[in-house]
């Protein structure tokens, strides 16, 4: 009998998530059965916390539920053929130290995972963060070689990846963070240009300085006042990825304006808004690019990790405040 740790969502969030919103509970887990569908016990390795799941407990969780998320989990129990006892997988199970499966909901990590690299990845530059680089810039973006890449959360789990694979494919990058350090790393990932937009005087002096000429595309996390202004700085035809909008997850009251339709209009721009799982059917595809990448060194990557899942509400409202440099991870 395996006796399961949880953290559940006890009050939904009213501005930054507190710890006081969060309980740790244990749950007991039933015996596998021969036949049955529960066929597989599994143990978490590592857990992802990630700003989508700050607007995502609000409309698809209720209090008392177990908190969502992703985890790297190794195989402890299997009576499915298809997971040997010590396979890795990925599974989205939420906050939990252990969880039973029927094998439907995982997925192995890849054949070729190097041994040597870390298992942890694939929560980042390998995984879902990854994709959704890969297929913002490929897809929504349509970025071309010699053309200007504009990204902003530059040194976080989506960002650092999309900097470098703009770079891959022949772009001029320019990247913005919160902080001295964050920035000091965008340049030792290779990105043309690099600021703190928390200390320069002005974002659009600052935007305007980077690239003179605008930006063909923009790869938005963050949203509110600097979409804003980046707007002004696109080019004729510009496009603009839409992924997300970190900087009113924590609003009470939701921001108003400034408008986008003029900016828009005299600069025929495309805005599309996505989720990475639009290309579910060619996850394959992205993660053996990336996993390339990552191994010769092209994507270099680094983890903000916190050690023990009783901190995994300090590690979560940490990411959001923007503390983690690159992927903000929780090893159990």
């Amino acid at each position: 009998m395996v006796i399961a740790k949880v953290w559940v969502l006890k009050k939904h969030f009213d501005g930054f998530p507190k710890p006081s919103d969060f309980d740790l509970k244990k749950i007991e887990l039933p015996n596998l059965k021969d036949g049955g569908e529960q066929k597989l016990l599994l143990e978490s390795v590592f857990l992802s916390v990630d700003p989508y799941m700050r607007p995502y407990s609000r409309r698809d969780m209720k209090e008392g539920d177990i908190m969502i998320g992703t985890q790297v989990a190794r195989v402890v129990e299997s009576k499915n053929p298809a997971f040997a006892v010590e396979a890795f997988v990925i599974g989205g199970r939420g906050w939990r130290t252990h969880f039973i499966s029927d094998g439907k909901d995982l997925q192995l990590l890849p054949s070729n995972w190097p041994e040597s690299l870390p298992k942890s990845l694939a929560l980042g530059p390998v995984g879902m963060p990854g994709l959704t680089a890969y297929f913002g810039l490929l897809e929504v973006c349509k970025m071309k070689p010699g053309e200007t890449v504009l990204v902003n959360a530059a040194a976080g789990a989506v960002g650092s990846v999309v900097g470098q694979l703009a770079k891959i494919g022949g772009c001029k990058v320019v990247g913005c963070a919160g902080s001295d350090d964050k920035v000091a790393y965008l340049k030792k990932i290779g990105l043309d240009e690099a600021f703190n937009y928390k200390t320069v005087k002005s974002l659009d002096e600052a935007l305007h300085k980077a690239s003179p000429d605008g930006y063909d595309c923009f790869f938005d996390n963050v949203g509110g006042e600097f979409a804003s202004v980046a707007m002004n700085h696109m080019k004729k035809y510009g496009r603009i990825a839409v992924c997300g909008a970190i900087s009113q997850y924590n609003d009470s009251v939701p921001q108003k304006g400034p408008y986008v339709q003029i900016p828009m209009i005299f600069k025929e721009l495309k805005m599309e808004g996505f989720i990475v799982s639009r290309w579910n059917n060619r996850r394959e595809e992205g993660l053996q690019a990336l996993l390339k990448w990552v191994v010769e060194g092209k994507v270099k990557f680094h983890e903000q990790v916190t050690e023990g899942f009783e901190n995994m509400p300090m590690a979560f409202i940490g990411m959001l405040k923007g503390e983690n440099l690159g992927k903000a991870i929780v090893k159990v």
